[in-house]
Order: C-alpha cells, then sequence, then structure tokens
C-alpha cells in the first residue's frame, strides 16, 4: 500500500515540477530582470553592437533626421551624408551610452504602461542617439543640421493587442517572484521526507525538474514567434527577435541549468539504488 501511495506521490510531483519550474523561472524573470531597471538595461546594452540593431536604428534615425531638413535641389545629398554619419556614430561608444540612455526611458514607459493601460507597444524612443549625431554634424559644420529640432522617432521591438491582460499576469509574477522557486523547493524536500522510498522520490525530483527546464526551453522559441507575429509589417523582424533574445536569455540559460541539475539528480538518484549496500 505504502508503495502505491509512493507512486502516486511520485507522479503527482513529476506534474508539479513540469508546471512550477517554468512558472517559477518566468517570476523570477519578470521580477528581477524586466522589473529591475538596470538589470533590464544590461540585457540590452550589448544589442548596441548588434548588426541588425545596429542597421535598424541607422535606418529609423536618418529617416526621422531627414524629414526634419528642407535642403532644397541638396536633399539627396544631404540625406546620403547624414546617412553615412548616423552609420559611423552607431559605431562608437557614444552611440552605447545613448542606446543604454534610450533603453533606460523605454523601461518607464513600458511601467507606465503597464500602470496606466495606456498604448499596447514597447519601443526604443531614438532621440538621444538623433540628439548626439545632430551634435557631432554642428560640430563638423555640416550644413542645414542646426535646422533639425528635437526629433522623436522609435523602434518597436514588442506589441500586445490586449495590454490589460498582459498588466495582470505581469503583476502576478512580479508579485511571486522568488517565492514561487522557494515554494517549489519546500514542495520537493515535503515530498521526499515523507515518501517511503527516498531515492525513488529523489529520482522524481530530478525527472520532474528536467520536464520543467524541457517545457521552459520550448516555450521560449514559441514565445518568440507569436512575439514576431504580432508586429506590425513595417516592424524590422531581425532587430525585434535580437532585442526578444537579449531580454529572454535568462529564460534560457534557466532552462538549461535546471536540465542538467534534473537529469544529474535522477541519474545519481538511480545509480545510487544500483550500487551494492556494504555488509
Amino acid at each position: 500500500m505504502r508503495s502505491s501511495w509512493s507512486a502516486v506521490l511520485n507522479g503527482v510531483l513529476v506534474a508539479l515540477l513540469a508546471v512550477l519550474v517554468p512558472l517559477g523561472a518566468a517570476a523570477v524573470w519578470a521580477d528581477r530582470v524586466l522589473g529591475d531597471e538596470d538589470a533590464y538595461v544590461a540585457a540590452m546594452a550589448p544589442l548596441a553592437r548588434d548588426p541588425d540593431v545596429r542597421r535598424a536604428v541607422a535606418g529609423q534615425a536618418t529617416t526621422a533626421i531627414a524629414r526634419q531638413i528642407d535642403a532644397g535641389p541638396f536633399q539627396g545629398a544631404v540625406t546620403g551624408l547624414l546617412g553615412e554619419a548616423v552609420e559611423s556614430f552607431v559605431d562608437t561608444e557614444a552611440f552605447r551610452t545613448a542606446w543604454n540612455a534610450a533603453n533606460r526611458a523605454a523601461h518607464h514607459a513600458f511601467f507606465d504602461a503597464l500602470d496606466s493601460g495606456a498604448g499596447n507597444t514597447v519601443s526604443v524612443d531614438l532621440a538621444p542617439v538623433i540628439a548626439q549625431v545632430k551634435a557631432d554634424l554642428m560640430a563638423d559644420g555640416v550644413p542645414f543640421v542646426d535646422r533639425i529640432p528635437e526629433t522623436h522617432t522609435a523602434i518597436t521591438v514588442m506589441e500586445y493587442e490586449n495590454l490589460g491582460a498582459l498588466r495582470k499576469g505581469f503583476h502576478v509574477l512580479q508579485v511571486a517572484g522568488i517565492w514561487l522557486p522557494v515554494t517549489t523547493l519546500v514542495l520537493i524536500a515535503v515530498a521526499v521526507a515523507v515518501s517511503a522510498h527516498r531515492r525513488t522520490a529523489l529520482a522524481a525530483t530530478g525527472v520532474g525538474l528536467a520536464v520543467g527546464a524541457l517545457v521552459l526551453a520550448a516555450a521560449v522559441p514559441v514565445g518568440r514567434r507569436l512575439t514576431l507575429d504580432d508586429l506590425p509589417a513595417d516592424v524590422d523582424r531581425a532587430a525585434a527577435g535580437a532585442v526578444y533574445d537579449a531580454l529572454t536569455a535568462f529564460l534560457r540559460t534557466t532552462a538549461w541549468v535546471v536540465l542538467a541539475a534534473g537529469v544529474a539528480l535522477a541519474l545519481g538518484a538511480w545509480l545510487a539504488g544500483r550500487l551494492p549496500r556494504p555488509g
């Protein structure tokens, strides 16, 4: 009878971990990565060197600046000069500083949208980039540049049809935060402690962790496809994909770490049961 209950307990443990592992990872991610301004900016910072992002930034910034200049018959030449200047700028340390500033502002805007329910996109305003390009061009004496007013243009990286549902789900994950993984660990400890066959329970725990990690690993690319599919046709898919990959790096890393831990635990428990007992 105890063996039957133990088998049921192990089955329930595997099923719960398959759900709790991805939910726990998502909760920590929402709270400690997306929810933390410095962590968000740090996750986005490497994209300043990503060729797809730099190409998208250069294209958007050049178009936005050129719209503000009426150079008459010299418009084409000025636009070409602007394009060269912007492409050169996105390869500098100054661009990386401006990119971080733009993402810090984007983080504020995203949470303002979550709190107010206004807007349904996550975008990076390139105003800091454009302002720096303008300053550099004016320093070089490029004509017509002094006519450029403060210019705002943005790269859209995510768009949601139902921001209200996203707001509720995101806040739930933030509240759960680190407590959901802690609850999962407590559940594992209790399940192993009350099990009649602790090695089997440990093996079940390892299997559950591995299954949960695989669910998480599969959910990340599915979310990527759905996110990119929801973007308007004029949004640069390559740049948006790079942003998604940067922001979900924590989830992918967590999936591989938990998978390795689960396999090691299950294999260790199985091998321990196979070893001959002393005496």
